[in-house]
């Protein structure tokens, strides 16, 4: 009954007119950047963010979740109609999904795709609210040491399965915890790492860091780059599936739903790995795996239905304990921050409204990619007809005056072309930013409970050893760490990411 009553006070906040305008707003532009090859979802929850400090906290977090979860749905409609995927995840859905459309049944594709995610995403949606109570009684019980535990296996696994390379991975994450510690301390409030400029007195400006490491980097990347233009080569043919679609698609909708919901709360896994083993696993079980290739609609449910589930559930490790198992969601905890809110075990009893409210819109926001992507298929291909640099253009104006209203000093700006030109050597030298933003949310966090922890055993390391949690927890991180040595694990990330 308190379940009910929970999701019945989060339907209230859900569909309230602003908040529900503001969920259109975010699934329609996550959509839209899922389309446009190079412009995900991190790009624009870092743009949003400055413009986001004038919202209430539910409908910020309602936007920016939306464009999440939205951008999983976009990627899948250039990926059947033109083979090319718009986001990471969605490449799987090209191998089977053009095939489709070249035979004259895009149509189906994205139906499937369509009604595959729903179904996914609905799940997803039920898993956080029914895990939400019971995990958070079990996240009472960390101290200091199973939360620098956790924060070490968040960190260690996005890392080491994050594209690059494991050394570099750690590397670019510490680089961004010696970030994130500018500012005063925690413990004694002297100021460290502000070389003498008042403004870093209170650290670094999370949302002028989030626009320059991906936006404007992004930008400094493809200056110069031919662009070329992508048109749909097929017709949408007949959108309704037929019933032999339907037959092999829903065991396999089940099957990627299963699988993308328990890799979204793994750290480190994310979407497309999500897409990619719910892929391979279809493949092994199907009785005839010659048809996958050839456009095999099983092809197109499984990793649908996986990366969307896993959208939905990366949610639950940020909200419940405080710490982001990915990059995009390293930015949604920013964005909490942000807003005064601090997602952990008691977000549930201090901000009922916003965390209840969020679940139920992550339901209305599905419903309504349902029915914005079917009828607007040829606007989103005609959107890939925008040149990019007149796109890249607006990005670089939209973001100066963004980050020019935080605070309207012009450090700010200085600071965004100095993120951004780092942004772009770290992805010049072979590394992932994305990581550098994981490691500057977590590294304080890591900072603060390490030295909690140490405090109360007065200096003794294996405190982290003597607790059951954290002992597991460091175990977890040293198993991953070992895993990536092994030539399936590279070889399965690389196929992956590519």
């Amino acid at each position: 009954m308190d379940l009910i009553s929970s999701l019945a006070m989060g339907l209230q906040v859900a569909v309230t007119p602003v908040n529900l305008m503001y969920c259109l707003l975010g699934v329609t532009l996550g959509t839209a950047i899922g389309v446009l090859p190079g412009v995900g979802p991190i790009i624009t929850i870092s743009l949003l963010l400055p413009l986001t400090f004038g919202l209430t906290p539910e409908a910020s977090i309602i936007m920016l979740a939306g464009i999440f979860y939205g951008a999983a749905y976009g990627g899948s409609t250039t990926s059947i109609l033109v083979n090319l995927p718009g986001e990471a995840s969605s490449a799987v859905t090209c191998i089977d999904g053009h095939q489709m459309a070249r035979q004259g049944r895009a149509g189906a594709a994205l139906a499937v795709a369509a009604l595959g995610s729903f179904f996914a995403g609905t799940v997803g949606t039920l898993l956080i609210a029914l895990a939400g109570p019971p995990l958070a009684g079990i996240a009472m019980r960390f101290g200091a040491a199973e939360y620098a535990a956790l924060v070490f296996v968040a960190l260690l696994s996005t890392a080491a399965m994050t594209r690059g390379g494991v050394i570099k991975g750690i590397g670019v994450a510490l680089l961004g915890m010696v970030f994130g510690t500018a500012g005063s301390d925690v413990s004694t409030g002297m100021f460290r790492f502000t070389f003498g400029i008042p403004e870093l007195r209170d650290g670094v400006e999370f949302a002028v860091l989030a626009v320059g490491l991906f936006a404007v980097a992004e930008i400094i990347g493809n200056i110069g780059e031919p662009q070329g233009e992508a048109v749909a080569s097929s017709k949408i043919g007949r959108l309704w599936p037929t019933r032999d679609d339907f037959r092999r698609s829903w065991p396999a909708v089940l099957r990627g739903t299963g699988l993308g919901s328990l890799l979204g709360v793994l750290p480190g896994a994310g979407l497309a790995m999500s897409s990619f083993t719910a892929y391979m696993m279809e493949k092994s079980v199907s009785r005839q795996p010659e048809r996958f290739g050839l456009g095999a609609v099983e092809g197109v449910a499984a990793p649908e239905a996986a990366n969307n589930a896993a959208s939905q559930t990366a949610f639950i490790p940020t909200l419940l304990l405080g710490v982001p198992g990915s990059p995009t969601m390293a930015l949604m905890l920013g964005a909490f921050m942000i807003h005064g809110v601090q997602p952990g075990p008691r977000m549930m009893g201090d901000h009922p409204q916003l965390f209840w409210g969020l679940i139920v819109s992550m339901w209305v926001g599905n419903l309504l990619l349902v029915v914005l992507n079917l009828p607007l298929i040829g606007l989103w291909v005609r959107l890939l007809r925008v040149p990019y640099h007149w796109l890249y253009v607006f990005v670089l104006a939209f973001a100066c005056v963004g980050v020019f209203t935080l605070s309207s000093s012009a450090f700010d700006i200085y600071s965004l072309v100095f993120f951004g030109v780092l942004g772009y050597l770290l992805k010049a030298a072979g590394c992932n930013p994305a990581l550098f933003i994981l490691g500057f949310i977590l590294g304080p966090m890591f900072e603060e409970n390490f030295r909690r922890a140490m405090t109360l055993s007065r200096g003794d390391p294996l405190v982290f050893l003597e607790r059951p949690i954290s002992l597991v927890l460091v175990l977890i991180g040293v198993a991953v760490l070992l895993a990536t040595t092994t030539s399936f694990v590279r070889r399965g990330r690389a196929e992956a990411t590519d």
